[in-house]
């Protein structure tokens, strides 16, 4: 039946809801680790380029299909919070129905425009032709990630984030082993490691249907069944396209900043892309622990327990301190050391080592940003976040431009860091009003009731 988060400790229930959430993202990032790390030791800097350089398009797809789950598991845990499973399972096949669709229009529409698409993004001449080739195939594999995520999703909802994390270790384990074979033995190059990503992709998806399936009766699909449920097709679609919505437009964001990055040659190209995948498993712990946060305030604000919801904030706060700090220290000392695994040249090492330990201090600001988020999307003010997120997006790329002839590449890290600060600032004012805007209500009803 899942897991019960309106009770128990409160710091062991998001630890043991977080920690298979974070390891599972840490197994889904090795998909792109280990292709940059053998595309990388065993083809060199250039394919490496390549594939970094269509990243941005890549993660176009991608932060529009978490986005929108991210939705749909925040409005799972309040029906499984007020024990409503039948709606659980309309929202699962609806929208795998829906978003699988959708996906693979997408899929064959990026397909058939690749090479105008690399173009676009202003991408060096020599890193063309393995660019195009690496993000068609890369494409196939999106509706496989459009089902995959609505089904972990709602799995999440249900307080289930052990049977995601198994089916990432093995596609991961699938996609290291593929990854070998099409790049370090048959010399496939960066369509090879596309190829065994793709492979691995599929592989995963079908392992969570077939455990969702055998594991949770009232998610198992019934013929007999309408799963097009009106009302609920509504609340999921408002609990999903805000967050789409936000995650769309920074992802064209950060197809803009990899347009400006792309300005700086192949040598930060590579720097800064390889930067970002390490950079992507270092925000493991704060993203997911904003996720868990989201997932126990949902669920108790389903079952009308505001006070432990409130707690729950209060409690993230302070674990995702001492998470980030942690995270600030390793990163700022030991970065350039991760770099060097890619086979990147000492001069993009020393590059990437600037980035990071630009950048680093800011990690304890992105932390409180991510729990205060999870509290606000855990009580379905889904469009208020995704406001906050576009506004600090907004931020990032002006001064990235407004500031590039100031502190020249550096500007990437700095103008990223600044956009936190933002970011956390809206956050804080909005639940100041929030909380004002409640306490007055509270303290008119006791007056009425005085008065009465």
């Amino acid at each position: 039946m899942g897991k019960d988060m309106t009770r128990g400790n409160i710091v062991k229930v998001l630890l043991l809801f977080t920690i298979p959430l974070v390891l599972s993202g840490l197994f889904q990032q090795l998909f792109n680790w280990v292709d940059a790390f053998i595309v990388g030791n065993v083809e060199g800097e250039l394919p490496l380029a390549s594939i970094g350089a269509t990243t941005a398009v890549y993660n176009l797809c991608i932060t529009a299909i978490i986005g929108f789950t991210s939705g749909l598991s925040v409005l799972s845990a309040q029906q499984h919070g007020r024990r409503e499973f039948w709606k659980m399972r309309e929202t699962l096949f609806s929208f795998m129905a829906i978003l699988g669709g959708i996906f693979l229009f997408v899929a064959l529409l990026g397909i058939a425009f690749t090479t105008s698409i690399v173009e676009i993004l202003d991408t060096p001449e020599r890193l063309t032709a393995i660019a195009s080739q690496y993000l068609k195939i890369m494409l196939v594999g999106v509706p496989f990630l459009a089902i995959y995520n609505v089904y972990t999703g709602v799995l999440r909802g249900a307080g289930d984030s052990k049977a995601p994390f198994v089916s990432i270790i093995i596609s991961s384990l699938a996609n290291v082993v593929l990854d070998i074979f099409f790049v370090a033995v048959l010399r496939q190059g960066a369509a090879g490691a596309a190829v065994a990503t793709v492979i691995s992709q599929i592989a995963m998806t079908l392992y969570i249907i077939f455990y969702t399936e055998k594991t949770y009766p009232y998610l198992k699909y019934r013929v007999e069944k309408k799963i097009f449920e009106k009302s609920n097709l509504a609340k999921g679609t408002q609990f999903g396209v805000s967050p789409t919505i936000q995650a769309s437009i920074s992802s064209v964001g950060n197809i803009v900043l990899q347009r400006f990055m792309n300005g700086f040659g192949e040598q930060t190209i590579a720097a800064i892309t390889t930067a970002y995948r390490v950079d992507s498993v270092i925000f493991l712990p704060i993203v997911n622990f904003g996720s868990g946060v989201a997932t126990v305030v949902a669920q108790n604000i389903g079952a009308e327990n505001e006070a432990r919801a409130k707690k729950t904030l209060k409690i993230g706060l302070i674990m995702i301190a001492i998470i980030s700090l942690c995270i600030s220290v390793s990163i700022f000392f030991f970065g350039e050391n991760l770099l060097a695994l890619f086979g990147l040249s000492s001069g993009s090492v020393a590059i990437g080592k600037t980035f990071f330990r630009t950048l680093a201090p800011f990690y304890l600001i992105y932390g409180f940003s991510m729990v205060i988020r999870g509290y606000v999307e855990g009580c379905g003010d889904m469009v208020f976040s995704s406001v906050a997120g576009v506004s600090s997006l907004i931020v990032r790329i002006a001064a990235s431009y407004l500031f590039v002839h100031v502190f020249a590449s550096s500007i990437i890290a700095i103008a990223e860091g600044f956009s936190w600060i933002i970011l956390l600032a809206i956050y804080i004012t909005r639940y100041w009003k929030t909380e004002s805007r409640k306490s007055r209500k509270l303290e008119l009803v006791r007056r009425q009731e005085v008065d009465g």
